[in-house]
C-alpha cells in the first residue's frame, strides 16, 4: 500500500492557500472590470477582418476568378491567343553556286496576328522576304493562301491578307510608348514550327526600352530601330507574333533574339506596335511606308559633350548639319545643337531618334526640346516627307550609308570622301569616316562616336580603308592596346587608345 506522507503544519498551509486564492480572486475581478469596457471593441475589431480586396489590371483580375485563385494571364491568353496564326513561305534561293542543282526553293515558318476582322494579318518582314507563295493557317485549323499587302525591309514588317472563311480573333494595338522596364509582357507563337508548338504562351517582364545598334546577321539588318528588350522566352518561329499587356493589347512584335545557342536565353526583341501603327496604313494603302523628313545629320551624344553643355546624363543626339530649307533649318536648329526631347519624349539615342522622325507624319507640327550653349531651349517644327524633301534639295550628294563600310572593333568605317563632307558640311581632312558604333563594342567602350574622323592607328597614318586594312592586319596577333588620333565630331582633336 502507497502511503501519502502528509507534511507537518499541514493546517497552516492549507489556510495560506485559501488566503492566496482569495487575492487572486480579487485581483482577476479587478483586471475584469478594467477591460470590460474594451471588450465592444477587440469583437468589433475582430469581426471587421475581411479578405483582401481583388485587384485588377486593366480588365483582366489578377488574383482571383469566379472565387478561384488563377495567373493573372489566364484571361489575356483566352481572349487572344486565337488571333496568333502560323505562317508559311516558299521562297525562291537567292544565291545558289552555279554548280548547285538541288531545289531552287525552302520554306520558312513563322508567326503573325489578325489586328482586323478583315483578315488583315502583321509579322516580320524577315518571315515573308522573297516568297513566292505563303499559306496562313488559323487556330481553328483551316489553311488559307495569303496575299501580301505590303512589307517594309527597314522596319521588318509586314503586312498579310487572307479571307477566311471562319470566325477570327484581332488582337487590339496598345501603346508602347507606354510601357515601362519592369512591365510583365505575354508572348505568343508558334516555336520550333516542326513540332508543332503552335501558340505557345511565355511570360516575362519589359527588360529595357529604346534598344538599338543591333546586329542579327543573316541577312540586312532592319534601319530603324528602337527594339523592345524582353526575357519573354521567344524561340525561332516565333518571329512576328504579339508581345502584349495584361489588357490583352499588342505592345509589340516579336522579331530577333540574342544567344549564342540560337535558342532562347532571356534577351528578346520586339518591334514597337507603335512603329508599326505609323506605317500599317501606307502598306494597306500603297504597298509601302512613308517616313517623316527632319532635314540633319546628326551623331549620339558623346560623354565629352555631355560635360561641357552641363547635361544630367549622356543623352540625346548633336546635330552635325543642318540640311538648307528644311523643316530643321525652319525651326532655326543649328550645328551643335543638342536635341533631348521630340514629341514629347527625352531622347535616349540615335535609333530611337530616327524611329521618332520616321513616323511623324508630313505636315504634323512637334515640339523640339534642345541644349545650346548650355541653355535648354524649347523649340517647334512642321514635320516633312522625306521622299519629297530629299527631291526637294539643291543636288543629291553622297551621304555615309552609300558607301561599302568595313567593320572593326565595333565600328563601321568609310573613306573620308569630299561628298561626305559636302553632306556633312564638315571641312575634309585625309582619313576614315566612322558612319556607325556598336553599342557595347570595343569602340563605344573608348567614347568613340558616330561622325569621328581616323587620323592615325598605332601611330600610323590611315587616308583610306586599304590602309587601316594594312593596319589591322598588322595588328591581329596582338592584343595590345592601340592608340589612335581622331578628330572629334565637334571638331577637336583627341587621343583615343582601344584594345583589339
Amino acid at each position: 500500500m502507497v502511503k501519502t506522507v502528509i507534511p507537518k503544519d499541514s493546517n497552516h498551509h492549507k489556510g495560506s492557500r485559501l488566503v492566496s486564492l482569495g487575492l487572486a480572486a480579487v485581483v482577476f475581478t479587478l483586471i475584469g472590470i478594467l477591460l470590460a469596457p474594451q471588450l465592444p471593441f477587440l469583437v468589433a475589431s475582430t469581426d471587421s477582418v475581411t479578405e483582401p480586396e481583388v485587384s485588377y489590371a486593366g480588365v483582366y483580375p489578377v488574383v482571383v476568378r469566379d472565387g478561384e485563385y488563377e495567373s493573372p494571364f489566364v484571361a489575356v491568353v483566352e481572349n487572344v491567343q486565337d488571333a496568333v496564326v502560323n505562317i508559311s513561305a516558299r521562297s525562291r534561293e537567292q544565291h545558289l553556286p552555279w554548280w548547285y542543282h538541288g531545289s531552287n526553293y525552302s520554306t520558312s515558318s513563322g508567326s503573325g496576328f489578325f489586328f482586323r476582322e478583315d483578315g488583315y494579318i502583321l509579322t516580320n518582314n524577315h518571315v515573308v522576304e522573297n516568297a513566292v507563295q505563303m499559306t496562313v493557317r488559323t487556330a481553328s485549323g483551316y489553311r488559307y493562301d495569303a496575299t501580301l499587302v505590303g512589307q517594309d525591309p527597314q522596319t521588318d514588317l509586314a503586312v498579310l491578307k487572307v479571307e477566311p472563311e471562319d470566325d477570327i480573333t484581332v488582337i487590339p494595338f496598345g501603346d508602347s510608348d507606354d510601357i515601362k522596364v519592369g512591365d510583365w509582357a505575354i508572348a505568343i507563337g508558334n516555336p520550333f514550327p516542326q513540332q508543332g508548338l503552335d501558340r505557345t504562351v511565355t511570360v516575362g517582364v519589359i527588360s529595357a526600352v529604346a534598344r538599338s545598334n543591333l546586329r542579327f546577321g543573316g541577312g540586312e539588318d532592319p534601319y530603324y530601330q528602337s527594339y523592345i528588350q524582353t526575357d519573354a522566352s521567344i524561340n525561332p518561329g516565333n518571329s512576328g507574333g504579339p508581345l502584349l499587356n495584361l489588357k490583352g493589347e499588342c505592345v509589340g512584335v516579336n522579331a530577333a533574339i540574342s544567344s549564342p545557342t540560337g535558342g532562347s536565353v532571356g534577351i528578346g526583341f520586339a518591334i514597337p506596335i507603335n512603329l508599326a501603327r505609323a506605317i500599317v496604313p501606307d502598306l494597306i494603302a500603297t504597298g509601302r511606308a512613308t517616313r517623316g523628313w527632319l532635314g540633319i545629320w546628326y551623331h549620339e551624344v558623346t560623354e565629352r559633350e555631355a560635360k561641357r553643355q552641363e547635361l544630367e546624363s549622356v543623352r540625346g543626339i548633336t546635330i552635325d548639319s543642318v540640311m538648307t530649307a528644311s523643316p530643321a533649318d525652319g525651326a532655326g536648329l543649328l550645328k551643335g545643337d543638342i536635341i533631348t526631347g521630340f514629341k514629347g519624349q527625352q531622347i535616349e539615342n540615335g535609333g530611337q531618334f530616327s524611329v521618332l522622325i520616321s513616323t511623324a507624319r508630313d505636315g504634323q507640327a512637334v515640339p523640339i526640346e534642345i541644349v545650346r550653349g548650355g541653355k535648354r531651349l524649347a523649340l517647334e517644327t512642321v514635320i516633312g516627307d522625306r521622299d519629297a524633301g530629299r527631291r526637294s534639295q539643291p543636288a543629291r550628294v553622297s551621304n555615309p550609308d552609300d558607301f561599302a563600310a568595313q567593320r572593326w572593333l565595333g565600328m563601321e568605317l568609310v573613306n573620308f570622301t569630299p561628298d561626305i563632307a559636302r553632306a556633312m558640311n564638315i571641312r575634309r581632312v585625309d582619313g576614315v569616316y566612322i558612319r556607325r558604333v556598336q553599342a557595347g563594342s570595343v569602340a563605344d567602350n573608348a567614347s568613340i562616336s558616330r561622325g569621328t574622323i581616323i587620323l592615325s592607328i598605332d601611330d600610323v597614318t590611315v587616308k583610306s580603308l586599304e590602309d587601316v586594312e594594312q593596319v589591322v592586319e598588322a595588328l591581329e596577333p596582338s592584343t595590345r592596346r592601340v592608340p589612335l588620333i581622331v578628330l572629334e565630331p565637334d571638331g577637336t582633336m583627341a587621343r583615343k587608345v582601344i584594345r583589339p
